[in-house]
């Protein structure tokens, strides 16, 4: 007994709304390919932010951050944000108090942070402690904006921190940028992939 499968043909797929099996395959390799291609970009965005936000608060580039409160101007963009953060009753106020009487080495953690997320996610390399620096970097931002303004239970902060968990996950490196060649160059040291 020998049993055949009849695929519907292209013309009758097309009357009927049916897909044919090689075409639903081919459709769907194509949109994870730009599902891909898409998560590199936003990663290739992340990373120009964190970028960002390292040359604007050392070089006092004055969107966020005016000249004269630049680092470079001997300003300090953490005691900016925390001392912000506790005046507003923040419930982690000890936690910044002490972040900010640490002071410089809390800026110079911060600013290289910023640094080295940013091109690590602008390249695709180094993903995996980028992706995790970068989340923990935008929860202590999201637990320093509390009592929240416009949502009561999360902001942006919280958001991104999650896109950067799906990025390592999701492998964003490796789309749009040089994630498989770093991969090969670092083999053997999962810390560095």
């Amino acid at each position: 007994m020998n049993a055949t499968i009849a695929h519907p043909s292209p013309a009758a797929a097309h009357r009927t709304g049916a897909i044919a099996p090689a075409a639903a395959e081919i459709s769907a390799s194509a949109s994870q390919l730009w599902g891909h291609r898409l998560l590199g970009v936003v990663r290739i965005l992340l990373g120009f932010t964190f970028l960002w936000a390292f040359l604007d608060k050392m070089l006092g580039l004055g969107f966020s951050t005016p000249a004269e409160r630049s680092v470079l101007h001997g300003g300090s963009p953490t005691t900016g944000y925390l001392g912000g953060s506790i005046e507003s009753g923040n419930p982690f106020a000890g936690v910044w108090e002490a972040l900010i009487a640490i002071n410089p080495v809390t800026d110079v953690l911060f600013l290289a942070g910023l640094l080295g997320i940013g091109l690590a996610l602008l390249l695709g390399i180094g993903m995996r402690i980028a992706t995790v620096s970068g989340a923990a970097m935008y929860l202590f931002m999201y637990l320093a904006s509390f009592p929240m303004t416009t949502n009561p239970l999360y902001d942006d902060h919280l958001v991104m921190a999650v896109l950067l968990g799906a990025m390592l996950l999701l492998g964003a490196g490796d789309h749009l940028g040089f994630g498989r060649p770093w991969a090969r160059l670092v083999r053997g040291n999962r810390v560095l992939v």
